[in-house]
């Protein structure tokens, strides 16, 4: 065999065995790849309890409805008063904390400070709804704030006889707030505190 023939061959098995390297180096890149399939946030699944009522008549200056999956607790912290409770409901890890103020001609006082401690969540809320509420036969009168994002409060509410009586609350929850997991939650509870507002009755 000629010296040149021997050099084709040698040229052809360098192209071969390089060709087998690149072969096997796309192989093993390939492999290495893991294909990502982006996947829906997932949330924690609630199992809601059957929406059912009971009066709560056990202070001295009001009486409301409250879920039966409900437990009053009395504020007894150190700025706690008379007729200042907590409506918990453990089984969504919430509470709805009540403040009770007798009215003298301290009302418009008491409503600025309730729309100020409302409006301190501004830095973090995206918005603030005020949905206000009249109900003349039963002597209710006041207004409902839905606060949207990332608060630690998502409603909180004040209601009055305009003459006796003032009750403020708001709803929390003693876990880090997660607006997007936590909407459902919010708007559950929020139907039990409107049917709170409108079974308030006052005692004279």
């Amino acid at each position: 065999m000629s010296k040149q023939g021997s050099k084709n061959i040698e040229s052809k098995d360098r192209t071969g065995l390089i060709l087998s390297m690149v072969a096997v180096l796309l192989l093993l890149s390939t492999s290495c790849k893991e294909s990502y399939t982006p996947k829906p946030t997932g949330y924690l699944r609630v199992d809601y309890p059957e929406k059912s009522y009971h009066l709560y008549s056990d202070q001295e200056y009001f009486e409301f409805e409250i879920p039966d999956y409900a437990l009053v607790e009395i504020d007894s912290g150190p700025r706690g008063n008379e007729g200042w409770i907590n409506v918990a409901v453990p089984q969504l890890n919430g509470k709805i904390h009540l403040s009770y103020k007798a009215v003298g001609d301290n009302l418009n006082a008491y409503i600025t400070d309730c729309r100020e401690l409302v409006y301190k969540h501004t830095v973090k809320a995206q918005e603030i709804v005020e949905t206000p509420f009249i109900d003349r036969d039963m002597k209710r009168f006041g207004m409902v704030y839905d606060l949207k994002g990332e608060v630690a409060s998502a409603v909180q509410f004040f209601i009055t006889d305009s003459t006796n009586h003032f009750l403020r609350g708001s709803l929390y929850f003693n876990i880090r707030p997660n607006r997007d997991s936590l909407n459902p939650v919010i708007d559950f509870l929020r139907e039990d505190i409107m049917h709170l507002i409108e079974t308030t009755q006052w005692k004279y």
